[in-house]
This record gives C-alpha cells, sequence and structure tokens, in this order.
C-alpha cells in the first residue's frame, strides 16, 4: 500500500478506531469525576472473553485517569498467587510519590507505616524508604488478608485525601485472584467508599469474574458496575477498518468487510490481525477487495496457530489436550460438561480436576454450574485443525 499500515494487531495494542466501547468509557468518566469530588461512587469491572478489548480500555482508562491528575496503580494478577506482594510494593510506589518535598506528610507516613507492616506480615522484608521507616504496631498485622488489606487501603485512602490526590486502581486478569484475595479486596474497596476517600477500584478479568466476585462478597453486585465486552457488530466491524483506512487514502470494499466480520465474528483482536494483514498484502490500489482478504485469511490462521493459539498449549498433558479438544468437537458456544466429559471418553468426575486445571490456566471458564466455554474466540477451530483426529488422541491420552 501506499501510506503505512495502520492497524495495529498484538496483546493490549490499542487500535485506530476505538469502536463500540463509548458507553463504557463514559462510565468510567462519570465515576473518575465523582472520585475527584469525594462523592459516592461504584467501580467497574470489564468482563469478556480473550480478545475483546479489556486490556486495551484498561490502559486508556489509566491514561485518562493521568490527564486529570489521579495517581494509578496497575496490576496483573497472575496464577502464581503474588497478588499480595505486588499490590504492597505498587502501594509504596504510589506513597513515596507523594511525598511533598523532603517532608513526608503526616497521613503519608503513617501509610508508609501501614505498608511496612502488610509486607513484613506477608513474610517479605518491608520495602526501604530511603528513610527509617518503622512498621505501625496494630494496623495490617492480624495475618488476616480481609482485615489487613483494609487497613492497607483507609491509610492509603487518608494520604490521597491529605494531599487531594486521587487514586486509581487498574487490576487486570482478575479471574486469577483466588477468592480469599478477591473478597478482601473488595472489603477494602468497600470501606474505602464507605468513607468517600478518593479511591476507584477498575478491573478486568474473564466472563466468570462477575460470578466469582459475588461469591467472594455478596454486596459486590451494588459496589461495581459490571461491563460485559463482547464481539463488535457487522456496522462496528466495518467503522473500525474503514475509518482508519480512508485516513491513509485507501477504503475496503463492502465484500472485503463482510468477509473480515465472517472470518473473525466480530472479535476485535481478530479484526485487527485480519485488516492488517490484508492492507499488507493489498497492492498499490487504493481499494482492498474480497480476493485479498481471502489471501490474507489463509496467512493470519496460520500465523495464530503458530503464535497465538500454540503457545497456549505449552506444557499441558495429553490428558488436558483431549480434553481441550473434546471440547471443541462441540464447537464454539457453551456446552454441559457431561457432553464434554462424553466426548472425552470419561465421568464427570474422573474429568473434574483436568477441567480445573484448564479454568486456573485460564484456558476455559464456568459461565454456571454444570458448563464450560472456552475463554479464547476462534480456539475450537484451532484444536480441531491442530489435533483432527480426535479419536486418535483419545487413544494416546487415555
Amino acid at each position: 500500500m501506499p501510506s503505512p499500515n495502520p492497524f495495529t494487531p498484538g496483546a493490549g495494542s490499542v487500535p485506530p478506531a476505538l469502536v463500540g466501547r463509548e458507553p463504557v468509557t463514559e462510565t468510567f468518566v462519570t465515576l473518575l469525576d465523582r472520585v475527584r469530588s469525594s462523592r459516592p461512587h461504584q467501580g467497574i469491572l470489564l468482563t469478556g472473553l480473550r480478545g475483546v478489548g479489556k486490556t486495551v480500555l484498561l490502559s486508556e482508562w489509566l491514561n485518562d485517569a493521568e490527564r486529570v491528575g489521579a495517581r494509578t496503580i496497575f496490576i496483573e494478577a497472575s496464577d502464581t498467587g503474588a497478588f499480595l506482594p505486588a499490590l504492597a510494593h505498587q502501594v509504596r510506589k504510589s506513597l513515596v510519590k507523594m511525598r511533598p518535598g523532603k517532608a513526608i506528610a503526616t497521613a503519608v507516613e503513617h501509610a508508609l507505616r501501614v505498608v511496612k507492616s502488610f509486607s513484613l506480615t506477608l513474610g517479605h522484608e518491608g520495602p526501604k524508604f530511603g528513610v527509617e521507616i518503622d512498621p505501625a504496631e496494630g494496623f495490617a498485622d492480624t495475618g488476616d488478608p480481609e482485615l489487613d488489606m483494609t487497613d492497607l487501603f483507609v491509610a492509603l485512602g487518608e494520604a490521597a485525601q491529605e494531599r487531594d490526590e486521587p487514586i486509581v486502581f487498574i487490576i487486570d486478569e482478575m479471574q486469577y485472584l483466588d477468592k480469599v484475595e478477591l473478597g478482601s479486596l473488595i472489603a477494602a474497596f468497600h470501606r474505602t467508599v464507605q468513607k468517600r476517600f478518593p479511591i476507584l477500584v477498575v478491573g478486568g478479568g474473564l466472563p466468570n469474574l462477575r460470578a466469582l466476585a459475588g461469591e467472594a462478597k455478596t454486596y459486590s453486585e451494588r459496589l461495581f458496575h459490571f461491563a460485559p465486552l463482547g464481539a463488535l457488530t457487522q456496522g462496528e466491524v466495518a467503522e473500525a477498518i474503514q475509518g482508519p483506512a480512508i485516513a491513509n487514502k485507501a477504503r475496503f470494499t463492502d465484500r472485503a468487510l463482510e468477509a473480515i466480520y465472517n472470518a473473525t465474528n466480530g472479535y476485535p483482536y481478530f479484526v485487527q490481525e485480519w485488516a492488517y494483514d490484508s492492507w499488507n498484502l493489498a497492492s498499490t490500489t487504493t481499494t482492498i477487495d474480497v480476493e485479498v482478504v481471502n489471501r490474507a485469511s489463509a496467512q493470519v490462521i496460520t500465523r495464530l496457530d503458530n503464535g497465538f493459539f500454540q503457545v497456549r498449549l505449552e506444557r499441558l498433558t495429553d490428558k488436558e489436550l483431549l480434553y481441550l479438544r473434546a471440547m471443541a468437537e462441540g464447537g464454539p458456544d457453551v456446552q454441559r460438561s457431561g457432553a464434554i466429559a462424553e466426548r472425552y471418553g470419561q465421568s464427570v468426575q474422573r474429568v473434574g480436576p483436568i477441567r480445573d486445571a484448564m479454568i486456573k490456566r485460564g484456558l476455559i471458564y464456568s459461565p454456571a454450574r454444570g458448563e464450560t466455554a472456552f475463554s479464547v474466540p476462534l480456539f475450537d477451530g484451532f484444536m480441531r485443525r491442530k489435533h483432527p483426529d480426535l479419536d486418535e488422541l483419545r487413544r494416546q491420552a487415555l
């Protein structure tokens, strides 16, 4: 093409046109304004499959918060169990930046001491502050994560209020938090909301995050605005592609846009992948037609199979591969766990631990009791391409 490729495939990469997410962004801006004004507010939790743009939105919101003078604390949760130490580290960093010159404001100093208590209680050496800081006796030192995290958040809220510097927590991959961690986070945030401290918690996770939050704390439904993100409509896909193309003196035909929508099912990450390769494969003409998209499809699928999809199979056992392949036989939609077990070749009870392991890895999730679904769109097609013979894989695994 005569101009640089405007499309941006990649994990968390901001697309050239962020479409279909305006309403939830408006909600965030409203809540941020309420936090800055010390008015009662909720948090926001984005939910959706991988590739719908949760991380992109959280990154954009982080920038929005910083532009209006808020301090941001970003944490990407993982299945390593390191959430609480990461939380202590990030809170400490934020507090250090609040120091007014060389002196330490009263509430900031207290909060730093609470962080040290919290860290020591976790079994970690107290953070280095550059000045001698003693732990705050009687704060964040019970060993109960909920009580200690609440002490930590209250101390941070007091410091933020004293310094007139709102704090925005941005937590990605929240489905990896265990019940105690998630419940403690919700309880701590709830206390800061009750006290009208300028603290906001936003996050993202797989579709089961809403259920996990409800199990952790029944009042989470009232404390958070849950915002499910789904696939884009065909019109939104066209807008996401055609706008950047026209801005770069090119255009996609209607049939080309329809082909990309059909190939991607409207999932934003895949839309960027297909548009990116279609642009690169087009000739010097400024019109990208369906034939170009069809050629790009083969190229994109090969790249995704060798990278984006394949990396999720690393270190899986034969039995775990078989479970995913048995799921793929049922297609992309939510499936009964019993039906998957039947295709697997064993009882629901026998495959239960394998299913649990796949949920912990974030490859699948449970929309409701007795139901299972892929967390990655188009993954069923990949598994059928990767292991076309289900019977052969079953013989290998069993």
